[in-house]
Parts: C-alpha cells; structure tokens; sequence
C-alpha cells in the first residue's frame, strides 16, 4: 500500500505534462491508491480522493459537509488552494456552496425555478442573439485579437448581467475583483480585499432592488422578506462570480483545445451536430473547475479506507474526469465520445445550479465561433499562450488569435 502523500508546498495540482494533461503527481495517485491520506502544509493529516467512483460516492454522501466553518478553510468561497490558517472559517450568509441541508435547501430553493431546463431553453435564443451580436463586434476588428477580452469573457458577462439585473457597465468592478479573488499566491488580506470590494458593490445593489426591484433575478430574490441583505449579498456573490468566470474560461480554454486539435475542429465545423457531445467532451476534459473541499462529519468509510471524524477531504474533478475506469483513453479529447456523466458541474445537492445555462452559452459560443470565423488560428505558438496556473480555476489569461476571412 502507497505511504502517505506529503504536500508542503501545497497541492500537486500544476499541470506539468501540458496545458491539457492533469498533474503526473494525481494521475500516480489515482492509479496507486485513489483514496490516499495526505499531509497538508501545515502539517495536518487529511485525504485526498481521485477516482470516479469514490469521488462520485463521496460527493453524493451529505455526512461529507461543505460547511467550511468545520474545516480549515480560512476563506469565504470554496477556493482549490490550501492556506495555512487552521482557524475554521465562519459561515458566510447567503454562500449556499458551502452550507449543509437545511440552509442549504432553504436558498438553493430560492433559486430552482429560475434556472429549469425549460427557463433555459426558453432564453437559448436570447443568448445565441448575445453571442452573435459580440461575434460582430470580433468581426470589425483587426486580428490579432485576444479571445479572451472580445469574445470569452464578455458573452457569459452579458448574459448573468442582464439575468441578474447587474449593470454591464459595472463590469469593471465584477470582472477585476472576481479575477484577483481567484490569484492562488497572495495574501488572505489580498484576497479578501477583492473579496470586500465585490459584497460592498452587491450589498448596494440588492439593497436597491429591495427598494425598487425590477424584472431579474436578484429583484426576486429581494422581494422575499425572510432572506437578510447579507443573505441575498452572499447569493448575489456566488451567481454573479460563477457565472461568468467559469464559463469565460471554457469558452477560451475550449477554444485553444480545439485550435490543438485541428482534425476534431474540422469535423465540428462539418458537422454542427456534433457541438452538443464536443460540449460535455471539453467539460470532460479539461475540468477547469478541479479541487474541492468536504468535512467529515463521523466516521466514514469510502473505497476501503476510514475516513475519521473531522477530517479534511480534497477531492479532484479532474483526477476522477479522467479516470480510465470510468472513461477509455481519458486524456485524449474526442469530440465523439458519450462524455456525459462526467463530473465537471460537481455531483449530488451541490450540482451546479446553472450547468444548463452554461451549456447553451457555450453551444452558442462555440458553434458561432467556428462559423464566423472558419480560418480562426492561434496567433501565437501555442507554448506562449499564457495559462492560468497562477489562478484556481484553470484557463487561459489571453488567448491571441488571427483570421484571413469571415463568414455569416
């Protein structure tokens, strides 16, 4: 049996093989012992968990808590670095990733029916009229372009805004502290400075919306008197941050990836069929969203190992994503494989709430792209495109790109 894994300098989560290949370090692991006890940086025992199966099992069983108040995590989001503070961090109101049933269910509630299926179906044409109309103002400008800044990150950014009812011309304010809150090597104060800025912006503004509230989601949410100003802050956070980072990302590091793979790209912009399997594919396979953070709350055993009371449990979407039990030849895209029940949006109460959204902003976004744009080629070499190592969740910082032609 493989000894117990030291970390101290933090996690082994540096994609060291290439910008699309998971840490060496969690694939030995997965193989080796896909339940292993890890020492953290400051010198605490825990587990580290990176099979399909058991992460799956783990992330379905309730008795693993996300309430970072009985853990170490001194942060106020479920951040994938470790710091060394073993204080627990306090409950934040309204930040419902990291509570347990009841206040979990209580808010998440709140929420269920703006973010159907059948809602999001019914805004899939508003959303692709979004992505056109930035795919325009791509189109007047002079390559090289960077992705990122004209394409990936306004179009998520447009659509939260305007379900939310934030103001888009307050992007500056959203977008550079949500980006600096997710800088891995900096200070707490740092980090909860940028933290600070965004609830301040979003206390005025639910606070407004309290008074007057509109037609969008944060003035729904308002209207209910049961939930505090702190509360529907907490909230506001976590939709507005994970609701244009993530997806900014996926759009730019998908882009990449299929720049990367050239022949898959090809039969993408033949066939347009494809783009819904090629979404889950690249969900899949590059898992931008990678470590999260559960609590034992008893004694619990889980792929042959007994995890104790009170322990800290990481687990790794990306490790389990590409799991060879679960997926044949994981670490190759494949824009044909079954990649659904993959477990990039999380598994169990905590699923991602707008996986739906974020899908159909990504069909949009991609499938717009590769038409518009049919000679779209990175205008780099693909070694100095800057990844985002730097960050906890995973993406690139710019993606500069050029074309000789357009297209309707």
């Amino acid at each position: 049996m493989s000894q117990t894994v030291s970390v101290p300098q933090g996690l082994p989560m540096e994609r060291d093989a290439g910008p699309f290949d998971p840490p060496r370090l969690i694939t030995q692991l997965r193989e080796a012992r896909p339940v292993s006890p890890m020492i953290f940086p400051d010198g605490h025992e825990g587990w580290l968990v990176t099979g399909y199966d058991v992460v799956r099992r783990l992330m379905a069983d309730t008795r693993f808590s996300s309430r970072q108040d009985l853990g170490i995590l001194h942060m106020p989001y479920e951040a994938p670095d470790m710091p060394a503070a073993t204080e627990p961090s306090p409950q934040v109101p309204g930040l419902f990733v990291a509570m347990d049933p009841p206040d979990h269910t209580r808010l998440r509630r709140r929420l269920t029916g703006a973010f159907t299926v059948k809602r999001m179906k019914q805004l899939e044409e508003h959303i692709i009229d979004i992505a056109e109309r930035q795919l325009d103002e791509l189109a007047r400008l002079t390559p090289p372009v960077d992705l990122v800044k004209e394409f990936a990150l306004p179009v998520p950014s447009l659509v939260i805004c305007q379900l939310l009812g934030v103001p888009y011309t307050d992007r500056e304010t959203f977008q550079v502290n949500s980006a600096k809150f997710l800088v891995k090597d900096q200070s707490l104060d740092e980090k909860m400075a940028a933290y600070q800025a965004l609830t301040t912006y979003l206390s005025e503004l639910v606070t407004d919306k309290r008074a007057a509230p509109g037609d969008d989601i944060l003035s729904d949410l308002a209207r209910h008197d049961d939930l505090t100003i702190e509360e529907l802050t907490g909230v506001a956070f976590l939709l507005l941050f994970a609701g244009h980072e993530t997806t900014a990302n996926m759009l730019a590091l998908g882009t990449f990836a299929l720049l990367e793979h050239p022949e898959q790209l090809a039969e993408l912009r033949a066939d347009p069929d494809l783009l819904p399997g090629a979404v889950e594919e690249l969900l899949r396979y590059l898992s931008i969203a990678d470590i999260f953070y559960r609590y034992a709350t008893e004694d619990i055993e889980l792929g042959g190992e007994t995890i104790g009371k009170g322990s800290t449990v990481v687990v790794s979407l990306l490790a389990a994503n590409r799991d060879p039990l679960r997926f044949d030849h994981p670490d190759t895209l494949d824009i044909h494989r079954k990649a659904r029940g993959h477990l990039s949006f999380g598994h169990g109460i905590h699923q991602c709430l707008g996986q739906q959204l974020a899908r159909i902003e990504m069909r949009a976004g991609f499938e717009g792209l590769l038409r518009r744009f049919p000679t779209l080629e990175l205008a780099v070499p693909a070694d100095e495109v800057k990844l985002k190592t730097d960050m906890n969740i995973y993406g690139v910082h710019e993606l500069p790109v050029t074309w000789t032609e357009t297209a309707r």
